[in-house]
């Protein structure tokens, strides 16, 4: 048995939670530079409004419809998804953190009334964000109760009000469950995907329960053993085990567009050495080291010539997870494609060629330190930024702290960071 515990509009209710005054209005969270719609409200999805659309579309709907739109607060959200999921893992002996507001529990051997126990688990969150829960033998159909326990919420709906918030698929009757999943379309299965959906709608198959009555040696043949494996899944034989933690990338990137065009060296080094000190926290995290970095630069293809899309890889004499010797590749990547003039509207670093760290022979350090000093530096650097708060302590050639940032993202709407900053923490008054 799985559930699948899901952050409802999580960007949103985070951001409701300090400001109650956003409660039945229409909301949405911005992109990095405060571009398109990435989180909406309920509210805001009855207006119209779609993932991705650009803010500039959107602003009559501040003045007709008292839309709210907030710049994206990420330490916020991030610190909101831990305390969320700290506590979600009460539910079950196995956790699966899926994204920033999912995670998986496996219920295997735990007793009693699982219906019950999700609902106790649900209001000790609720406090923080409104979750629904999915439960069902599969991970596939805990998607699936947890897209119902969804749409139950709001009525009129296809599904019993009685199924909102927690949905438990294993506790309804063979009768109720078809029911369930015929009111299902096929494109709201887990890894039913739009084309893939249009292919199975055009030889009959719309909705989950007739998906679920396929043959999976036909599936297999005719689509993909992808499709064959959600069959089997829908129809109660586990396929997809949880996975306590994820496989290690084959390549880490950070890169940023800016707030306004740059066209001078040195934010651009500041830029790159920060994103290149992000990156290798990430490369140590996963236990990788790299022996390339990939740097580029690019102005913007909307806005009048000059224009320039440039790149380059710079080789490391040796694998490392050093912040300080992949900013220094970082740096001299930017120095070799950098053109004056040229108005770059973006920047990146890409970590390439990751080899287990453990293989590694670049933890030696700088000339005349002690075997060793390397990764008992960069051990400091992680526990100081992981304790108060990322870039507490940088590089030099990132720029002075706290300085504002030629190159920093626009954040016109953002709101404060009430959960990771002093400076921010919410003040009750008399």
């Amino acid at each position: 048995m799985f559930a699948l515990i899901d952050g409802n509009n999580f960007y949103v209710s985070c951001e409701r939670v300090f400001q109650p005054g956003l409660q039945n209005r229409p909301v949405v969270v911005l992109s990095n530079n405060d571009g398109c719609v990435i989180a909406r409200s309920n509210e805001a999805k009855r207006l119209g409004i779609p993932m991705g659309q650009p803010w500039f579309q959107l602003r009559h709907h501040a003045a007709q419809h008292h839309l709210v739109a907030l710049s994206a607060n990420f330490a916020l959200y991030g610190d909101m998804s831990d305390r969320m999921m700290s506590l979600a893992a009460g539910l079950g002996p196995q956790q699966e953190i899926y994204s920033i507001d999912e995670c998986f529990i496996g219920l295997h051997g735990v007793r009693g009334d699982l219906t019950q126990r999700a609902q106790q688990v649900r209001s000790r969150i609720q406090q923080w964000v409104g979750i629904p829960c999915g439960i069902g033998p599969t991970k596939t159909l805990a998607k699936l109760a947890n897209h119902i326990a969804k749409k139950a919420e709001h009525q009129p709906s296809p599904y019993p009000a009685a199924l909102a918030q927690v949905c438990n698929l294993a506790a309804q009757s063979p009768a109720q469950q078809q029911a369930l999943l015929e009111a299902t379309a096929v494109g709201e299965v887990w890894g039913v995907g739009r084309k893939l959906a249009q292919q199975l709608q055009a030889s009959g198959i719309h909705h989950a329960q007739a998906l679920a009555q396929l043959d999976p040696a036909m599936v297999r043949q005719r689509w993909s053993v992808v499709l064959e494996r959600t069959v089997r899944e829908l129809q109660g034989m586990p396929c997809i085990l949880l996975e306590h933690a994820p496989p290690p990338k084959h390549q880490i990137a950070c890169t940023r567009s800016f707030g306004s065009p740059v066209t001078d060296l040195t934010p651009l080094i500041e830029a790159v050495s920060t994103f290149a000190s992000r990156a290798a926290a990430k490369l140590r995290g996963q236990g990788s080291a790299a022996s390339r970095v990939l740097v580029f630069a690019r102005t913007s293809p909307f806005r009048p010539p000059p224009h320039l899309q440039a790149s380059t890889v710079v080789a490391l004499p040796e694998a490392t997870d050093d912040s300080c010797r992949l900013i220094q590749a970082a740096v001299r990547g930017m120095q070799q494609i950098y053109r004056p003039g040229y108005p770059f509207i973006k920047a990146g670093v890409m970590l390439l060629d990751l080899t287990p760290a453990s293989a590694s022979q670049g933890h030696f350090g700088w000339k005349g330190d002690s075997p060793g000093a390397s990764a008992r530096l960069m051990q400091t650097l992680d526990q100081l930024n992981r304790r108060h708060g990322q870039d507490t302590v940088q590089i030099a050639s990132a720029g002075a702290l706290h300085a504002p940032k030629q190159w920093g993202m626009r954040q016109e709407r953002l709101s404060p960071q009430y959960t990771t900053r002093w400076e921010d923490l919410p003040v009750a008054r008399a």
